[in-house]
């Protein structure tokens, strides 16, 4: 391998890290905020099942983000380019608070540094990236509506029962939908870290597609992001778990089940999705089961707004690195 490919694949790791960290919110922010989980046993509790994820899928969105780019138009500094934006985009959106997407940020960077190779859009793969762009939309509503049917359905079922049982009953029920929605985060976003050293390698003819990635690399992936998400990242945890709305247990659950089946259906359909989008349709669905007033609204178009702006500014920030690379070595 050459010196820049393995630079490529620490710094994939690295961002793989970050992910972690970045996104540990996705997996714990329920759970914390309505008390289930202390914050450290919550977050082991989530790295345990992203790691876990490993021996359940395929990889899937691995091979969807791999072709973002046209073959002919990937190069080493292609992708080190686009690793570089999304690096340094995670680190300011987490420094911020924002809970933006690190699966949107790696695929805008790697999408914009091949569009600045090539000096043409038509480098990016069509077929590829528009399911990712028209899921900024529907992942989060898919969330949303399916967490507030839920929320319905088993409001209904256990009207009846004593509700400080219900609170006893749904405390351990969220152990388990948290524990799934972990594994829909760890499938998820570990794959978008696979896809771009695939990219890499194949680049260099290592190998010719995801199929031929080396045993060691999911694996590393995974441990990446899991051992991220043991660091945590409270800013975001805050964001997500308090200021949205406030969650009981119950309503944990609802989210958490919603987001888990809402990662399980687009990782079987090979569609790279954002978990945070997803988790925080499912946030905002278990609300309005309550009122519509009892969601945030000026909080959750602050969201919307970072998730508008992620792809365009990442893959600018990718294009201008791309640009200044090549003009320090032409």
């Amino acid at each position: 391998m050459t010196t820049l490919l393995i630079v490529i694949i620490i710094l994939a790791l690295i961002f793989d890290f970050i992910n972690g960290f970045h996104d540990a919110a996705n997996s714990i922010a329920t759970v914390v905020s309505t008390k289930v989980l202390s914050p450290l046993s919550a977050v082991i509790w989530a790295a345990m099942f992203n790691f876990i994820a490993y021996f359940i899928f395929e990889l899937k969105v691995a091979d969807t983000v791999a072709k973002t780019v046209k073959p002919e138009y990937i190069t080493l500094i292609v992708v080190f380019s686009g690793l570089i934006a999304a690096i340094v985009w995670n680190l300011l959106t987490w420094w911020w608070g924002i809970p933006s997407s690190s699966s949107h940020t790696l695929i805008g960077s790697f999408a914009g540094a091949g569009i600045a190779n090539a000096g043409q859009l038509h480098a990016v793969q069509l077929d590829k990236i528009m399911p990712v762009i028209y899921f900024i939309v529907l992942a989060p509503v898919m969330g949303l509506i399916m967490s507030y049917f839920i929320s319905v359905l088993t409001m209904n079922i256990v009207k009846k029962m004593n509700p400080s049982k219900v609170d006893r009953v749904f405390r351990k029920l969220q152990l388990l939908s948290s524990a799934a929605y972990s594994l829909g985060h760890g499938g998820n976003d570990a794959q978008k870290v696979m896809g771009i050293i695939a990219a890499a390698m194949v680049s260099v003819g290592i190998i010719s597609d995801t199929k031929g990635l080396p045993g060691w690399v999911p694996l590393a992936c995974y441990t990446a992001i899991a051992c991220g998400t043991l660091f945590g990242g409270w800013k975001i945890v805050k964001t997500m778990g308090q200021k949205i709305t406030k969650l009981t247990p119950f309503e944990g659950f609802s989210a958490e089940t919603a987001g888990a089946l809402t990662l399980f259906g687009t990782q079987h359909f090979k569609i790279p999705v954002s978990t945070t989008h997803t988790i925080t349709g499912c946030i905002i669905g278990v609300g309005v089961t309550k009122r519509v007033s009892a969601v945030r609204w000026g909080v959750t178009i602050e969201l919307i707004w970072a998730w508008v702006l992620t792809i365009p500014v990442s893959a600018l920030m990718a294009a201008l690195i791309f640009n200044l690379i090549h003009w320090f070595l032409p």
